[in-house]
């Protein structure tokens, strides 16, 4: 298995039905891309900005839950790319999210080609 970060829910990130509320599980998908690639390419290697977050519910996580998030990149474009990231509790999933990211030179938003190195690290569709 590739890499995989756990986040435990905190109580006030949950709404008043007890489950996380709707726009957390966004913060929680934007920070696992960002651990990945420092954890795999290092600081500063990859700069990004996201332009489309689209997430599908299949279960609620709770104060105290432990989310599993898997990420992977599901499309490559030149200077774009899709990262998918599972959310899971166990053998249960919880979302799937998907955020197309347009690569940028660092520091800037500037667009820049995605360089071969990266994608040949990070894998993803050929």
């Amino acid at each position: 298995m590739g890499f995989s970060a756990q986040i435990r829910v905190r109580y006030n990130e949950c709404d008043v039905q007890g489950v996380v509320f709707n726009a957390n599980y966004l913060v929680y998908v934007d920070e696992t891309p960002e651990r990945w690639i420092a954890d795999v390419l290092g600081d500063g290697v990859l700069d990004m900005m996201v332009k489309k977050a689209t997430v599908e519910w299949h279960s609620s996580a709770r104060h105290g839950d432990v989310l599993e998030l898997v990420p992977r990149i599901s499309r490559w474009g030149t200077t774009s790319y899709d990262v998918t990231t599972t959310g899971q509790i166990g053998d249960r999933a919880v979302f799937t999210a998907v955020l197309t990211y347009i690569n940028v030179t660092p520091g800037t938003t500037t667009p820049q080609p995605v360089s071969p190195a990266v994608r040949a690290t990070l894998g993803g569709p050929d």
